[in-house]
């Protein structure tokens, strides 16, 4: 599982195994780094009881635990949350790979497992195939999977930044509670420190890729006014939405062992048009009604982030009634800018000719 470059190393990848399929295998080594989250890490008002169990599955993470176990902690909080981890491990210890469990999960309808399990197994998941990556980009590109971002226009340029980090530099101007309030106070002001992904700064990423500081560049195509009126326009080989179809591609072929190739897209001229797929809530919405002829009010069509078009190198793998006929995909904000994309939305409703 070696890589010239060991991106996102505390995302508990070097603790899976690989099956002979590619596909990772939970280990206890596994279990024991989610159990070493914040979200179930012991605070000073846990009791004996959670103590214990804590302790307990640290040493032993796949250890059994029993009703009494759970019952003996004094805070429900605690009870309830400990459950809901030890039926996420169990089922996903049963299912035998991240990608068997995130598979069945998906496709049974009902998602009733934390967001913060899910984005670290799609992280993992992300990092285990696109382990030979030497492409900056596609890595940047592949954190819109698992992490929100909030997409912003500077200078001409569409800027995806990180959420979070975005969100912490505001609040507290990366100085921690002390930052905090000397923001509150006035005394000091905002001050955002992040850097545009580029290849002055590809090898920073590589040697910093767990503080998600990097901005990505989604502009696709840019327009140089020439004279007499006349435009130029020129695509850029280093798009992150170029990065992110690449990323795209290589999901759909570990899930579902199908080869299709992804190009952002400006508009939807096919009169043809079949199929749609949207990679998040906004845009499936969006999508919909246009395919369906219901207006979109100009403000809302602005949060259409960008379309691409996905074709399968083997027309027979889709539906006959679709067969050769591009698929056609879209990205979009909320109202607030932020994007949240749903991977699993590729693996549910492409066009197949038979489940995988």
């Amino acid at each position: 599982m070696s890589n010239p470059h060991d991106f996102w190393p505390d995302c508990g990848f070097h603790g899976l195994e690989r099956d002979p399929r590619g596909w990772l295998v939970p280990t206890a080594v596994y279990v024991q780094w989610l159990l070493a989250r914040p979200e179930l890490a012991l605070v000073p008002e846990s009791c004996a009881a959670e103590t214990a169990l804590h302790e307990s599955l640290a040493a032993a993470p796949l250890r059994a635990v029993l009703p009494a176990d759970l019952a003996a902690m004094e805070d429900a909080d605690a009870r309830e949350n400990y459950s809901v981890f030890l039926r996420f491990r169990d089922a996903l210890c049963a299912a035998g790979t991240l990608e068997a469990y995130y598979l069945k999960l998906m496709r049974g309808g009902a998602v009733n497992v934390p967001a913060v399990f899910i984005d670290a197994l799609v992280q993992a998941m992300l990092r285990n195939l696109l382990h030979d990556c030497n492409d900056a980009v596609e890595a940047r590109a592949a954190e819109m999977l698992f992490r929100p971002q909030r997409v912003t226009q500077q200078d001409g340029r569409m800027l995806a930044g990180d959420r979070a980090t975005l969100d912490m530099f505001n609040e507290t101007a990366g100085l921690g509670e002390m930052g905090r309030l000397l923001l509150e106070s006035g005394a000091l002001q905002p001050r955002i420190e992040l850097q545009v992904l580029g290849a002055d700064t590809d090898a920073q990423y590589w040697q910093d890729s767990t503080r998600y500081r990097f901005l990505l560049d989604l502009t696709h195509e840019l327009t140089q006014d020439l004279s007499h009126g006349l435009t130029f326009k020129m695509t850029r080989s280093r798009s992150g939405l170029k990065g992110l179809s690449r990323v795209l591609e290589r999901w759909v072929a570990h899930f579902l062992g199908v080869q299709v190739h992804i190009e952002p897209a400006h508009q939807i001229t096919d009169s043809a048009w079949r199929w749609h797929v949207g990679l998040d809530v906004e845009s499936t919405a969006m999508l919909n009604d246009l395919y369906e002829d219901r207006p979109v009010d100009a403000d809302r069509m602005q949060r259409l982030l960008s379309l691409f078009t996905l074709t399968f190198s083997d027309p027979a793998e889709m539906r006959a009634d679709v067969a050769g006929k591009p698929v056609y995909l879209g990205l979009a904000t909320t109202a607030d800018g932020v994007v949240r994309i749903k991977p699993q939305n590729l693996l549910l409703n492409l066009p197949l000719a038979s489940m995988v």
